[in-house]
């Protein structure tokens, strides 16, 4: 039984399944990038996407249309329906065996109406929705994706997935779910041929530090003192030539821009704004080198969490335009609102669409209970100050305090 807020509704669940390539593919073995091997990579995440009935698909079952599209899609990204195995220095690397990917099938006695039109996350209910299959949530030698399609009594679906993220970023899992539902909709191929050369994003030989402001782990201040910000950057575009369209590797950095409480609280919102802006344009292809090795250098390691909090942008990311016949997603992307391998310390900025069909963006931030009531003092009184920038935050934006 799930329950989502006032909403419960019942999930039947069939029994999960593997889903191998729908040809025979190389049995090969695949390392991963050195900016896939991290170990702030090494954790599932989960997606989840809304799709309303389409008339045009009655008759048509969203199960067996995506299962048969993924078997077809693994063909072209056959490394996901491998396994990863560790190897000497606990280097990543996948073993494409063909075993296929986990997939359930499930009906839920909901319609997707009774969800309401709020559709954000977190989803509490989303333990039914994903179902964790005993045994298949670690790191090596399991499945490296997991997919539940859940029907709806409206005829609507709900596609969920879980990914192990060192496989893929956003952008390259997108990739896979736009191949996968271009193929569900009749196509013969995708049309963004998918592409590996993780090596593009190896340490150097022999890795050297030579960019100075690859701050994400190289440093270690003093927590007592300084503050953190890490801000998730696309660095596909950042390369000269820009990385290959396709490339469905981890290709984001985590910059950290680092201020003191005090700064930060004496100064106005243009000063952190700043910091993070120049933060951002220090991601450059020397950059992406410089992390690949330190990596390698380093062992490794986690970014800090100490003093830090984590933001991604996924608004650009594309999961809402994913179409598998019955148009695109009511809701699309992270079905959580932070990652859940450091609960509390990250958000997501999600796509919002409210009931009047206007466009927003979610911002959860993840406090303690009280520091939350600070916070929202805080933003209350600079939301009613007279600077003009502040003011159009004001009269566009809502903030809402929930416990989860």
């Amino acid at each position: 039984m799930a329950s989502t807020n006032a909403l419960t509704f019942k999930v039947t669940r069939q029994n999960p399944e593997l889903i191998p390539p729908a040809k025979p593919t190389p049995h090969e073995l695949k390392p991963l990038s050195d900016i896939d091997d991290q170990e702030g990579l090494r954790f599932q995440i989960p997606v989840i996407q809304f799709y309303r009935r389409n008339p045009a698909m009655d008759g048509k079952d969203p199960v067996m249309v995506i299962r048969d599209a993924v078997a077809r899609a693994l063909v072209f990204y056959y490394p996901f329906a491998g396994r990863l195995r560790e190897a000497a220095g606990r280097k990543l690397v996948v073993e494409c065996t063909g075993e296929g990917v986990q997939f359930i099938e499930a009906d839920a006695d909901v319609t997707l109406q009774q969800f309401g039109d709020a559709l954000q996350p977190p989803f509490p209910c989303l333990e039914e929705l994903l179902y964790d299959v005993p045994g298949s949530g670690g790191v090596v030698n399991c499945p490296l994706l997991l997919i539940q399609i859940t029907r709806l009594r409206c005829g609507g679906f709900i596609f969920a997935l879980r990914l192990n993220h060192t496989m893929s970023d956003a952008a390259g899992l997108v990739e896979f779910m736009s191949a996968v539902g271009e193929l569900a909709r009749g196509a013969e191929m995708p049309s963004v041929p998918p592409v590996w050369q993780r090596d593009l994003l190896n340490a150097r030989d022999p890795p050297h530090l030579a960019s100075a402001r690859c701050r994400t782990i190289a440093i270690s201040p003093d927590p007592n003192e300084e503050v953190r910000i890490l801000c998730i950057v696309n660095s596909r575009k950042r390369f000269n030539p820009p990385l290959p369209a396709g490339y469905y590797g981890n290709a984001f950095a985590f910059p950290i821009a680092i201020s003191t409480a005090e700064k930060l609280s004496k100064n106005p919102l243009a000063y952190a704004l700043e910091l993070v802006r120049k933060t951002k344009a220090d991601v450059t292809e020397e950059y992406m080198k410089s992390v690949a090795d330190l990596m390698v250098i380093r062992g490794r390691p986690h970014f800090t969490v100490v003093r830090t909090y984590l933001v991604s942008d996924v608004t650009h990311a594309g999961f809402g335009d994913v179409d598998f016949g019955w148009g695109k997603a009511a809701y699309g992307g992270p079905a959580k609102g932070g990652v859940g391998a450091i609960p509390g310390v990250a958000s997501f900025y999600i796509p919002f669409k409210n009931n009047k069909g206007e466009n927003g963006i979610v911002v959860p931030i993840c406090l303690a209970a009280n520091a939350m009531e600070v916070f929202v003092k805080e933003l209350e009184m600079m939301l009613k100050r007279d600077d003009d920038d502040l003011r159009a935050v004001q009269n566009g934006s809502v903030f809402i305090a929930s416990a989860l």
